[in-house]
């Protein structure tokens, strides 16, 4: 019998997550050109984050139901496919349509259900290969999204500089190739299933288990910390120092990207060699020191460096919180992968509207609200440590 060859599989996932972080990172980008192109008004434009971010959550949601009937394989390549159709779609529905703020968000809802699934199921499909060293396998397969945000923003910013903005739809379509080439990717690697099919828990065993709630405040906590910072960077950096937003964004977004991507990229190399647990916990001290250096510092510099430090903190937290839940319910299968999926994007998407609640409610300052988030690490922190006590009285 032919051995498997699950290095393809780890290459197709790498590719899913880059996938992904064209999905969330690419759009954003044109927001300004879309209002110029197509008269759509600004309050109509910040509609199209949150509907991306909806979509994923529902998508996250209905996939814990139905894809251990329908199978990995065919939901995985739907996901490629989805990403594909609403990035060309991106490009030629708002210039067609009678109203170009439909096509938009026709294209988004597309490519948001191609990102959902791949949020989803890229997780179980590394985690049900055979690689020795698992925890650090998973950490480097998402480092790709990482490396995936920071090619998305600085390749698109390059291309808008040297050809022009107006030309994005042809940038949309190259940057849909990604997908493309990886939906033949995903029909002939082989895929396993972390668990026999039909023999995962189901949500309502799931939602039964104590520890069950603890792994999921764990993830909403990783996906808080994350995009708290992460969505906030950009003004943060804008307003320390003065800078325009080009610079902005490669300052903020960028370097936070860069230093996340590195912190994965570090752990998938010598994960095998440092205890998960305590690599969370050390990345969370770090986080609560990053948010209050960029929440009280009185200058710009220590301010940025806390910004971009905490890419590096928050890391490990979304995969090694997917670890640590693999190895504490290993019977959870795909209904568990989902609802971790859909409580890190909970975390990711309330996160960055209280600590804009917060700076509002401080008179405009950011720095108060950058300060608020600090809660989120620390609840990581006790929620590490609850798990470390129950896990040691099991070995007992």
């Amino acid at each position: 019998m032919q051995k498997k060859n699950y290095r393809k599989t780890a290459v197709a996932c790498y590719l899913g997550f880059v996938t992904q972080s064209i999905a969330a990172n690419f759009a954003p980008l044109l927001y300004l050109t879309f209002q110029k192109s197509y008269g759509i008004p600004l309050t109509q434009i910040a509609l199209i984050s949150t509907t991306f971010f909806f979509t994923q959550l529902v998508t996250d949601l209905i996939c814990a139901k139905v894809v251990d009937k329908i199978g990995y394989r065919p939901c995985v390549v739907a996901s490629e496919v989805a990403s594909v159709l609403g990035l060309v779609g991106l490009a030629f529905l708002p210039g067609i349509m009678p109203s170009p703020f439909a096509g938009v968000l026709i294209s988004v809802i597309i490519y948001a259900v191609g990102s959902g699934l791949i949020e989803v199921l890229v997780s179980p499909i590394i985690e049900a290969c055979p690689f020795e060293h698992k925890e650090a396998v998973m950490s480097m397969t998402h480092s790709f999204y990482c490396w995936g945000c920071v090619a998305v923003i600085v390749l698109s910013t390059l291309f808008f500089r040297i050809f022009g903005i107006k030309y994005w739809p042809i940038l949309a379509c190259t940057w849909a190739l990604i997908p493309l080439v990886n939906t033949f990717l995903f029909a002939v690697c082989p895929i396993e299933h972390t668990v026999e099919e039909g023999k995962g828990m189901t949500i309502s065993a799931l939602l039964h288990r104590p520890l069950f709630w603890l792994l999921v405040v764990l993830m909403v906590c990783a996906g808080a910390s994350e995009l708290g910072m992460a969505q906030w960077a950009s003004a943060f950096t804008e307003r320390a120092l003065g800078v325009d937003k080009a610079v902005g964004d490669l300052l903020g977004p960028c370097m936070f990207a860069v230093l996340m991507g590195i912190c994965r990229t570090f752990y998938g190399k010598f994960g095998h060699k440092i205890n998960m647990t305590r690599f969370m916990a050390a990345s969370g001290t770090l986080c609560v020191v990053c948010y209050l250096l960029a929440g009280l510092s009185k200058s710009a510099v220590p301010g940025l460096i806390g910004c971009a430090l905490c890419g590096f903190s928050v890391g490990i937290m979304w995969p090694g919180s997917i670890s640590i839940a693999s190895r504490s319910l290993p019977g959870g299968g795909t209904a568990m992968f989902a609802l971790l999926a859909l409580a890190g994007d909970l975390g990711g998407s309330t996160a960055p509207s209280i600590i804009g609640f917060v700076s509002e409610r401080a008179s405009g300052s950011l720095q108060s609200g950058i300060l608020a988030g600090a809660i989120f690490p620390l609840v990581l922190l006790a929620t590490l440590l609850i798990l470390n006590r129950k896990k040691e009285q099991k070995e007992k």
